[in-house]
């Protein structure tokens, strides 16, 4: 019996040191080009912070890469839900999608914070300064819903 335990501790210790070799791709930058939401929009001091501390390490190109997102399969997961976030809005590529898209994603914005749906439960364990307080909802509202009423007063042959 002690010997089926001995190979099994060792067949999970080749396995953990293994999958240690497959590293998912982790891209950030620091730079702010011209395609981003703070080159493109009217994005006050305030609602950057928010932003910053709550949606861009998932919704941006500066994703902040905590220390367990280097030992798998914690970084596998932590990639994925970066990549998935980046996918369904990134602020760091704002520019680049069409204007009734960013409509769309505007109005989202407001959805998804009042409904408790971003930022994501799962995030909310491990960085609970990212939670948003009521008045940081209300702001994010505010300014979204402003930004969104430019689109609307925008003649659709500025676009």
């Amino acid at each position: 019996m002690k010997k089926i335990l001995k190979i099994s501790a060792i067949v999970v210790a080749v396995i953990v040191v293994l999958i240690q070799l497959y590293r998912p791709e982790r891209f950030t930058t620091a730079e702010v080009n011209e395609n981003h939401i703070t080159k493109k929009l009217n994005v006050p001091p305030d609602v950057e912070i928010i932003l910053k501390r709550s949606c861009y390490d998932c919704h941006s190109n500066h994703t902040t890469w905590p220390w367990y997102s280097n030992v798998a399969p914690m970084s596998w997961l932590v990639a994925d839900d970066v990549k998935r976030g980046r996918s369904k809005m990134n602020f760091s590529e704002w520019g680049k999608i069409s204007a009734s898209k960013q409509e769309i994603k505007l109005d989202k914005i407001c959805d998804e914070i009042s409904e408790g749906e971003m930022p994501l439960k799962q995030y909310l364990l491990i960085h609970k300064d990212a939670e948003l307080s009521q008045a940081d909802k209300d702001l994010l509202c505010s300014w979204s819903q402003n930004e969104l009423k430019k689109f609307e007063s925008t003649p659709e042959d500025e676009e």
